[in-house]
């Protein structure tokens, strides 16, 4: 699921070890009402990395992994908008995420 509601919507996106340690993670929020790019909300690194990802799960916000996306939004500073180079790989991350959500309320 991803968390949220009135039309915010949250996703996490972590870079793991081999050892399947948390590295790195990065939460996004999107408000398709405000009509604004996503922005960064938390960022972290180590044990702030995987505090930032415990909470997301808890909140039942869908935490994937993308080593590749992850540094990329890791440089931008939490509170500001992504940038519109990454509008794409977001994008595409958010459809997946929408449709895998509607496949469980259709279960549900």
């Amino acid at each position: 699921m991803v968390g949220g509601g009135f039309g915010a919507k949250f996703v996490g996106f972590i870079d793991m070890t081999k050892d399947k340690t948390i590295e790195k993670a990065v939460a996004l929020l999107y408000d398709k009402e405000r009509g604004t790019a996503p922005q960064v909300v938390a960022s972290g690194k180590g044990a702030l990395a995987a505090k930032i990802v415990e909470t997301a799960r808890a909140a039942g916000v869908h935490v994937m992994e993308d080593p590749d996306l992850i540094e990329l939004l890791a440089k931008i500073p939490v509170g500001d908008e992504i940038p519109t180079e990454l509008y794409q790989a977001v994008a595409e991350v958010l459809a997946f995420v929408y449709r895998v959500n509607g496949r469980y309320q259709e279960r549900g």
